[in-house]
């Protein structure tokens, strides 16, 4: 079945939780979805100024496209770069010149933040993308993570649409019918939800499901929410960064972020909302109390802390697997679980399968942010992971299993993308990957997203780097399509 033929629109943009997913169709509010703020210490401040250097412009985005021009705040028909710097030159006190900043690179980006007034003016993250295939056309669907000027602790989920994966056309407030873009996702409103103080993506998966009265594909997300209940976290001290939200990037070191709180974080837990559009969703009601899919481990198990970044694989008929991390305090570092489940609502642990590599590697301190697919040449299964060395430094590697339960290998010691050089919009950092496989006609191989940090930006933006061909120990940033 076409995975883009016309889903039926559901009329308003609100969300709820559905103890009975059957009822999706019918349950929708009518009331404008609220924004809360996120427990964040690196939330950036409005008035701090930002930084970007001029580059050169793209092709023009693909016109063929199911978002009108109303919906559309920034279409990629510039560079990101050279849009943001545009947008932001002359408007704070301290912005250099474009010409001032030529010397920076902006290889690889392909997504940057948005305009001054949008949703995701001030941080984007997390990409998930899904190439779908037409008779007719091929769509790139990119959901994400973005916050905003005006309320930069309070993330949001959004959705971008491209024609080819590299120009993308977005919008800067919520996505209201079922051909625009933009915001779709707000956290919870019930006070004892797990996800009330914010809401980040981890995967999507197109599947029919006898839940849904439906005849069209029914989308599945699975998204890491937070709650307003902090939890207790080791000392830091130890560590020469600081310990925040764990799918952020913690670069500076502790002499420059005493104002931050050491130790504390808000508890993340799995949870799950199904769409017939990908825009306007609805919430699954979990077993867990706080409608989460799962809780944390009891105490002293590797878990206990807590759930993020929930990546689930379809691997067959009532065979699913959710990877997801946590921090193993008794170990000191950051691991990666993974949970097993036949309807994709009710989960079985299965345990740790991933930790911390060898001193002095770029993964030393962890691995999050598990991306895991089907290698379709042989097989195997490919986890793309974010690293995290003992000074917080963050890179990209990648693991490989036979099955893709516990049988996991690092595929070498080295990070297939590590953080670009000095004056590089991602110098700081690079982690949350997510695979997309290349057509074998096109030369196969892999695209891998990512969020990227660097100096002089306040936020995060998303990159794209390719594989040479089927070789996946190393990743080349993006710098063009061929001629």
């Amino acid at each position: 079945m076409d995975a883009l033929q016309a889903c039926n629109a559901i009329p308003v943009s609100n969300f709820q939780r559905l103890r009975n997913p059957s009822s999706l169709i019918s349950t929708w509010a009518s009331t404008k979805p609220k924004r809360v703020t996120l427990y964040s210490s690196n939330s950036c401040v409005k008035t701090r100024a930002r930084v970007f250097p001029y580059c050169s412009r793209k092709p023009d985005t693909e016109t063929n496209s199911e978002t009108d021009s109303e919906s559309v705040a920034d279409s990629d028909s510039v560079s990101e770069c050279e849009k943001t710097s545009k947008l932001e030159s002359g408007k704070s006190e301290g912005v250099s010149s474009p010409s001032s900043q030529s010397s920076c690179s902006f290889t690889g980006l392909v997504f940057n933040f948005g305009s001054l007034n949008s949703w995701d003016s001030a941080d984007i993250g997390g990409p998930v993308v899904k190439r779908f295939l037409s008779d007719e056309e091929e769509r790139w669907h990119m959901w994400y993570y973005g916050k905003s000027n005006e309320n930069p602790a309070s993330e949001c989920i959004g959705l971008a649409i491209s024609s080819n994966g590299v120009h993308w056309e977005r919008g800067v407030g919520p996505a209201e019918s079922s051909s625009k873009v933009g915001m779709v996702m707000n956290c919870g409103k019930d006070w004892w939800s797990f996800d009330t103080e914010g809401i980040r993506p981890s995967e999507v998966l197109v599947m029919s499901s006898t839940r849904v009265r439906s005849s069209n594909p029914v989308y599945w997300l699975y998204y890491t929410g937070y709650s307003s209940e902090k939890v207790e976290f080791v000392d830091n001290n130890y560590l020469e960064f600081i310990l925040e939200n764990p799918d952020g990037f913690f670069t500076g070191n502790v002499e420059n972020q005493q104002n931050r709180t050491s130790g504390g974080i808000f508890k993340s837990l799995p949870g799950l909302c199904i769409s017939q559009d990908g825009r306007h969703w609805a919430r699954i009601e979990g077993p867990h109390h706080s409608g989460a899919l799962f809780d944390v481990g009891s105490e002293g198990e590797w878990d206990s802390l807590f759930i993020a970044s929930p990546q689930v694989v379809y691997h067959g008929n009532g065979d699913l697997r959710m990877y997801y991390h946590s921090f193993d305090v008794g170990k000191g570092h950051f691991a990666i679980g993974i949970a097993r489940s036949r309807d994709g609502i009710r989960w079985l642990k299965l345990g740790k399968i991933m930790g911390g590599g060898k001193p002095g590697s770029f993964d030393e301190l962890g691995v999050m942010n598990a991306c895991v697919a089907r290698n379709r040449r042989d097989g195997n299964y490919l986890m793309a992971y974010e690293g995290v060395a003992a000074d917080g430094k963050r890179s990209i590697g990648m693991a490989v299993s036979p099955d893709g339960l516990k049988q996991w290998m690092r595929l070498q010691d080295e990070a297939v993308l590590n953080p670009a050089e000095k004056g590089s919009w991602d110098n700081k950092g690079v982690g949350s990957p997510y695979l997309v496989p290349v057509d074998s006609d096109a030369g196969g191989g892999w695209r891998l997203y990512y969020r990227g940090v660097g100096d002089g930006r306040i936020g995060g933006a998303i990159g794209m780097a390719v594989s040479e061909g089927n070789d996946i120990t190393n990743f080349t940033r993006w710098s063009g399509f061929p001629v």
